[in-house]
C-alpha cells in the first residue's frame, strides 16, 4: 500500500475528495466508531483466522484468559450479523462497542479501536491470539472461566497495561 492509496473520508458524511481511489466498503463503521468514540484515533478492522473462526459461530470470547480485560469488559462480543457495507452493520459494530475496544462480527471478522494506530493494532494481534488460545483450549475441553470479581481486579491492574506509547 502506497500513501496516494489512501482515501480521505471526511467524519462529517462530506463527499470524498476528487481523484482519490474508492474507500473501503466499510468505512461507514469506522466512520461511526470514531465518531461515537471521540477519545480513539484509529479503527483496525480484518478477518485474523481464529476471530473469524469464533465469529462465524456466533460465539463471543469469555473471561477465558486475563487478556479479556484489554478491551474492557469481561467479554469481547459478537456484533449481530448485516451484510457488509451497510448501515445496519454499522449499528451493531457499535452496540457491540459499548464499553469495549474490540468485538467481533458475526459470519465476518473483528474489529478493534485505539487512541493510536500502534495500539489498535496492537489490539488486533492480542485479540487473534486470545482468539486462538480460546479455540485451541476449546479443542481439548472446557476452558474455565475467570470470575467477575477476577476480572474486575484484571481491569484495575490494566490502567496502564500494554503498548506504552510516547
Amino acid at each position: 500500500m502506497r500513501p496516494d492509496m489512501l482515501v480521505l473520508v471526511p467524519l462529517d458524511g462530506s463527499a470524498i475528495a476528487r481523484g482519490q481511489m474508492k474507500p473501503s466498503s466499510e468505512w461507514q463503521f469506522h466512520r461511526d466508531i470514531l465518531l461515537a468514540k471521540p477519545q480513539e484515533m484509529a479503527v483496525v478492522h480484518a478477518h485474523p483466522v481464529f476471530c473469524t473462526a469464533l465469529a462465524m459461530n456466533h460465539q463471543l470470547i469469555p473471561a477465558c484468559h486475563y487478556m479479556v480485560a484489554a478491551f474492557g469488559g469481561d467479554d469481547v462480543r459478537v456484533a449481530e450479523y448485516a451484510l457488509f457495507g451497510t448501515a445496519e452493520l454499522s449499528r451493531h459494530v457499535l452496540t457491540a462497542l459499548q464499553d469495549r475496544s474490540a468485538c467481533l462480527m458475526a459470519n465476518h471478522g473483528a474489529v478493534v479501536t485505539g487512541d493510536t494506530l500502534e495500539r489498535a493494532q496492537w489490539r488486533m494481534t492480542e485479540l487473534e491470539t486470545l482468539a486462538k488460545g480460546y479455540v485451541t483450549a476449546l479443542s481439548i475441553g472446557q476452558p474455565k472461566i475467570l470470575s467477575s470479581k477476577d476480572m474486575f481486579d484484571v481491569k484495575k491492574a490494566f490502567a496502564d497495561y500494554g503498548l506504552k506509547t510516547s
